[in-house]
């Protein structure tokens, strides 16, 4: 089938509670990483700012937790911490246009039901939902997004454990379905063991067997790695030719990966400073149209916080955002929810299994000839 983004519907600024409503007011920002009393905080959602009385702006990049600086008749999102002293920004603690400013949570139709009674069972996805739609429509969206979109996958060290799984990913990186990969030491490190060693922390990727002295082998890598200077220089001279890092350096798909305070080594490539880590990641949030976050907790809400829940495109284009967010744990894809991404997906199941069913569909897909 062909896949359609749903239409963005703008609210109607016409109406008189925003013909009438009042500038936004702004207010300098009072030192270097600090925002004025009365600062208005984002949400993921489309916000609106009246510039003045009858003209309005829908803000773009808008992501939680930040401020709304205004430089001339143009907005620019922001963190707190990289304000400048001097900043004009957005005041305002209401969002219904009374301080001049308007968060729009209903601009699509996802075409996720409603229950038809106030009362219903089942309303939120859990390991007893079934998610055969969500797999269907995340097919097509992959498919659609290759060429017209930003696929962001952020993935946990789980992905890399298992023979199958980490060929799949290795086959969505190699196939075009991957543009940007986020994750932290643990990926990478693991990956490199599995080519090196055919093992993950020390267990056979395939029968999950113990081998003898297994637990160095994540340590022979990282010393490996750090001799050698980099994952690039380390998969030439050690002649590796499979596994997901692999992958992404033949195919020049780019890498980050974020420094944790439990970390191993770390790989050479791992940024430590957890605020350039945020940078690095930012601009891929702001050009993300599909995210699918896997078995990391922390990497998903954090990329999570840091992606709008919308983009505009460069013809003028408002679409979705989809953020998809895969674990076996209810607890994990509900934190997700519970710390502002309710646009999320959640899919309640192996992230092995998830991996590998994904691959094989999309495999078949590109074998029949791409039906449209």
């Amino acid at each position: 089938m062909t896949f359609k983004l749903p239409g963005y519907c703008p609210p109607d600024l016409t109406r008189e509670r925003f013909s009438s409503a009042p500038a936004a007011l702004t207010a300098e920002a009072p030192g270097n990483g600090t925002a004025p009393s009365g600062f208005h905080a984002t949400s993921n959602h489309p916000e609106y700012v009246c510039m003045e009385p009858g003209k309005w702006i829908l803000v773009r990049e808008s992501r939680m937790d930040c401020v709304i600086v205004r430089r001339g008749d143009s907005l620019e999102v922001l963190e707190p911490r990289r304000l400048k002293q001097g900043d004009r920004v957005v005041l305002g603690r209401t969002e219904n246009g009374e301080d001049g400013i308007f968060v729009h949570t209903e601009g699509f139709d996802t075409g996720r039901s409603s229950a038809p009674d106030k009362f219903s069972f089942r309303i939120r996805g859990t390991r007893e939902t079934p998610f055969s739609k969500s797999y269907d429509a995340l097919y097509d969206l992959l498919r659609h997004d290759r060429e017209h979109g930003y696929i962001v996958w952020v993935l946990g060290p789980a992905v890399a454990f298992d023979q199958d799984s980490r060929r799949a990913m290795q086959g969505l990186i190699r196939n075009g379905f991957c543009h940007v990969l986020l994750a932290g030491n643990a990926l990478a490190t693991h990956d490199l063991e599995a080519a090196m060693f055919q093992t993950g922390l020390g267990q056979d990727i395939y029968t999950q067997e113990p081998v003898r002295h297994g637990h160095y082998h994540h340590l022979d890598v990282l010393n490996t790695v750090r001799q050698y200077g980099t994952i690039k220089e380390t998969i030439r001279e050690m002649k590796i030719s499979d596994g997901i890092m692999y992958t992404c350096e033949k195919y020049r798909v780019p890498y980050i990966l974020a420094g944790s305070i439990r970390d191993d080594g770390p790989l050479p490539e791992v940024v430590a400073d957890v605020y350039k880590s945020q940078d690095a990641m930012r601009p891929h949030a702001k050009k993300a149209t599909t995210v699918v976050a896997m078995a990391t907790q922390l990497h998903s809400i954090a990329f999570g916080n840091m992606t709008p829940s919308y983009r505009v495109m460069e013809n003028g284009l408002v679409r979705p955002v989809y953020f998809y967010i895969v674990d076996i744990s209810e607890f994990s894809v509900d934190k997700l929810a519970n710390r502002g991404s309710v646009q999320a997906t959640a899919v309640v199941t192996n992230v092995q299994d998830f991996i590998v069913n994904l691959s094989r569909n999309l495999d078949s897909w590109q074998q029949e000839g791409q039906p449209s």
